[in-house]
């Protein structure tokens, strides 16, 4: 059991370390290159962020565990809604006022709706995961021309989840003139990405054998530990946008990220290892995960603003959720 939680946390520890040096590298690279601060915090800083989840899912459906790997997407979503946003309201009441938070919200749960209809009507094959990743383009080339327009209707989610970010750790704003050389960067970055992947393959290898060792599905153990460990930049960074008063951020974080996990992650993981969504997940949870991406559109619709005991109730929700799903 002592090697099972050593390879847990070991493989967490990896995976953010890695994903923050990965990032790190990449955006002095494309700085250094000319990439604009805006394509920059939309892509790598955007995806960045994601690295845990993704090669946590794309590992864990390598080796033939789609209940980690979908349940570590779906129990993401499920995480950054009810647990995230829940405990960041409790710091911090939330508002939201820009339109196009309100309209990435809706997307949000047509993203949800779609991801949950393919699961139970085929296998998530190369086909799905190629229109997936190109839906996300589509989406983050759309958040591009938005904000280089500085639409009247405020930031959308995927720019506030670069500024979540950037508001934690303030290395992945672009420098003017990066200090480093842009083969000292690579090699960051490839550091980074190699970090990731090892800590990747030890929090999976983990989560096997701890579902083996308790006696519980893999897919119990992929929407519960794996999904809120992968989850933690997420957590870090809404808490901190709640802290500093950043209600938007905060709720953009949460929305951009939602969306990134199923397009990007789920894409990624669809194209690399073709598998078909456990039962249990495309008949219970993915029906969670669009009731709570409802729940966060009515909210975003209201003007209402999430309370602290709102907040409380998210995170007595999820708690709720967790234990209806352990034996």
């Amino acid at each position: 059991m002592f090697e099972t939680a050593l390879s847990l946390i070991g493989g967490l520890i990896l995976l953010f370390a890695g994903g923050e040096l990965l990032v790190r590298g990449a955006v002095q690279v494309a700085t250094r290159l000319g990439v604009s601060p805006l394509v920059i915090g939309l892509t790598l800083v955007g995806f960045g962020t994601s690295a845990p989840e993704l090669v946590t899912s794309v590992q864990a459906a390598l080796i033939g565990s789609p209940g980690i790997a979908y349940g570590n997407i779906v129990g993401s979503n499920i995480a950054n809604i009810l647990l995230i946003l829940g405990a960041s309201a409790l710091l911090a009441p939330i508002v939201v006022s820009s339109g196009a938070l309100k309209r990435d919200s809706v997307f949000m749960v047509a993203v949800a709706v779609v991801f949950a209809a393919a699961a139970a009507l085929m296998q998530l094959g190369v086909l799905v995961g190629v229109l997936f990743i190109a839906a996300l383009a589509f989406y983050v080339f759309t958040a591009f021309r938005q904000e280089r327009q500085h639409a009247a209707g405020g930031h959308g989610a995927a720019y506030d989840k670069s500024i979540a970010a950037q508001g934690v750790d303030p290395a992945f704003i672009p420098e003017e003139k990066p200090e480093r050389s842009v083969v000292i960067s690579l090699l960051v970055a490839l550091a980074g990405l190699g970090l990731v992947v090892f800590g990747g393959f030890l929090l999976v290898e983990g989560a096997v054998t701890l579902a083996r060792s308790l006696g519980v599905s893999e897919t119990v153990i992929g929407l519960t530990i794996v999904a809120v460990g992968t989850s933690m930049p997420e957590l870090v960074t809404s808490i901190m946008a709640s802290i500093r008063k950043q209600a938007d951020v905060a709720f953009g974080n949460i929305v951009g990220s939602n969306i990134y996990n199923i397009l990007g992650i789920g894409g990624f993981t669809a194209v690399t290892a073709p598998s078909v969504v456990p039962l249990g997940i495309v008949r219970f949870d993915n029906v969670v995960m669009i009731a709570a991406s409802i729940l966060l559109v009515v909210v975003a619709y209201t003007g209402r603003r999430i309370s602290r005991p709102e907040g409380g109730l998210l995170v007595a929700l999820y708690i709720g959720y967790v234990a209806w799903l352990w034996p």
